[in-house]
């Protein structure tokens, strides 16, 4: 079986550790190569898989086929088929360690291609480190095959495990404090590094004061919620079990009930975007009150004004703790011609108080807090509209986004 060489010439300091990386995965295809054999015995020659890595980013490996007859590159190459059906010819699967698992596993995604008489699958996303990978080729099922036919050949590939560099830790979770409303909406979970995607919920857990596990208490949903560099994530408590009048929430019951302790509970085997485990768990303990059910109240709120030509900061003493994702986007300042006002704002005091500084200083004038309706406590009411409301009706409502204003004056 012939194997493709993996080189990395690179200049500069990075070159050494570069080209070790190369030599350590041709190292461990050479080694799987060894140790592959067809499953079955007919014509092997004819055809062979191999594990081929792009010798300009040794991250990136492929599977090929060779031996394929003039015919059949001829009909391969043109064809629209869709992913099932070049599935039926070559597949590739990540292994789990468990063979019974494994069995029911659906082939990976990726993109087939057909050029210089090979056909060559390439994996939708990176491999894992020290995951086994196995690919497996039909050739009697290659049309207009020339006759060869034969059994399916296996070849197995084991992506070189990272040495373990354990820095990435959760730095904050929010909300932020320890006494939370029956009927919490969300979490927000800050990470001091990119996180990995897939299976986020068998490293979250939701367990009552005696240690016991809230039975599914999240929403789990396909489309992890992560910010673009992937290290905020946003985890729902299941609406289900928060809206009233709905039937998880009365043949269930709520994820939270009052008077109870609970604790967010993240594991250290969850990995980062670079492979390694974190560096410790998580925990956030925290006593459940009431559930909130009044939206939030402008009104409520106590605005401490600043002074002209100072840097001062304009705050908001808020009736209750805001959701702090949104309250950092919503809230804006606006001057007396309508023009925003550019700088820096943040929560504080557990999610109670927003503060703003401008880049420049204040001038005396007339000013603005605009507020987008949208804005939510941790119950995830909104202005004029608390959570217990019909979906449709939200995100019509979301969608005109309106704001409400508090009128000021800069002395």
């Amino acid at each position: 079986m012939r194997l493709s060489r993996c080189r990395a010439t690179l200049p500069g300091p990075l070159a050494v550790s570069n080209l070790l990386i190369s030599a350590l995965v041709l190292l461990q295809i050479v080694a799987n190569a060894a140790a592959q054999e067809p499953v079955g015995a007919t014509s092997p020659e004819k055809y062979s898989v191999r594990w081929s890595c792009d010798p300009a980013d040794t991250n990136k490996i492929a599977v090929e086929v060779i031996g394929l007859s003039a015919a059949t590159i001829q009909e391969l190459q043109p064809s629209e088929w869709n992913p099932a059906q070049w599935q039926e010819v070559l597949a590739v699967y990540a292994g789990q360690g468990d063979v019974i698992a494994d069995i029911g596993l659906p082939p990976m995604l990726g993109a087939y291609r057909v050029a210089s008489r090979v056909l060559r699958f390439e994996p939708q996303f990176p491999l894992e480190p020290g995951v086994s990978y196995r690919a497996i080729f039909h050739p009697a099922r290659l049309p207009r095959d020339g006759g060869k036919g034969g059994d399916p050949i296996m070849a197995v590939f084991k992506a070189p495990a990272r040495q373990s560099n354990r820095t990435t830790v959760v730095t904050h979770v929010y909300p932020s404090s320890d006494l939370l409303p029956e009927n919490l909406l969300k979490f927000y979970v800050h990470f001091s590094a990119p996180m990995s995607r897939g299976h986020i919920y068998d490293y979250l857990h939701l367990r009552d004061d005696a240690g016991k596990e809230v039975e599914i208490p999240f929403l789990e949903i396909d489309e992890e919620l992560w910010n673009p560099a992937m290290t905020r994530l946003t985890l729902f408590i299941d609406p289900g079990r928060i809206k009233r009048g709905v039937q998880p929430l009365e043949e269930v019951g709520p994820a939270l009930q009052a008077g109870k302790r609970y604790t967010l509970v993240i594991d250290q085997a969850w990995k980062d975007g670079a492979g390694s485990p974190l560096k410790e768990a998580f925990q956030k303990p925290f006593k459940v009150g009431p559930p909130d059910r009044d939206p939030p109240d402008p009104a409520r709120w106590h605005v401490q004004l600043p002074k002209s030509e100072t840097r001062i900061p304009l705050t908001i003493e808020f009736s209750e703790p805001m959701d702090r994702a949104l309250a950092e986007r919503v809230i804006r300042v606006t001057n007396d011609s309508g023009e925003v006002v550019e700088g820096k704002a943040g929560l504080e005091d557990q999610e109670r108080r927003w503060n703003f500084v401008p880049n420049a200083a204040w001038h005396t004038g007339h000013y603005q807090i605009r507020v987008q309706t949208t804005i939510e406590d941790l119950a995830g009411n909104n202005i004029g509209k608390p959570f217990d409301v019909d979906l449709f009706e939200s995100v019509q409502r979301q969608v005109t986004n309106s704001t409400v204003s508090l009128h000021f004056e800069v002395r």
